[in-house]
């Protein structure tokens, strides 16, 4: 039998290596909206955060994603994703 391969990938915050599976997805989409992605197929630049609440509040201290993403994130979409994170 062959091994499948789990594509890992790494937190933007704490720079940790984790499956694909267990981040979050955030998108920039080629309009420039920045979005959370659950699916994980928007079309876009994509960065991943893990699940842990204070790499949110790193990368909203450090505006890792602004770099990322070479454009200035709303406070709405920082929102949007606390209220992911508290759900």
């Amino acid at each position: 039998m062959q091994n499948r391969v789990v594509p890992q990938r790494m937190c933007v915050a704490c720079r940790r290596l984790f499956d694909k599976r267990d981040l979050l997805r955030v998108v920039r989409s080629p309009e420039g909206e920045v979005f959370f992605d659950p699916s994980g197929k928007a079309a876009g630049r994509g960065a991943y955060l893990c699940k842990d609440p204070e790499c949110l509040k790193k990368a909203v201290k450090t505006k890792v994603l602004n770099k990322l993403f070479k454009a200035e994130i709303s406070d709405e979409a920082y929102q949007k994703l606390r209220e992911y994170y508290e759900s």
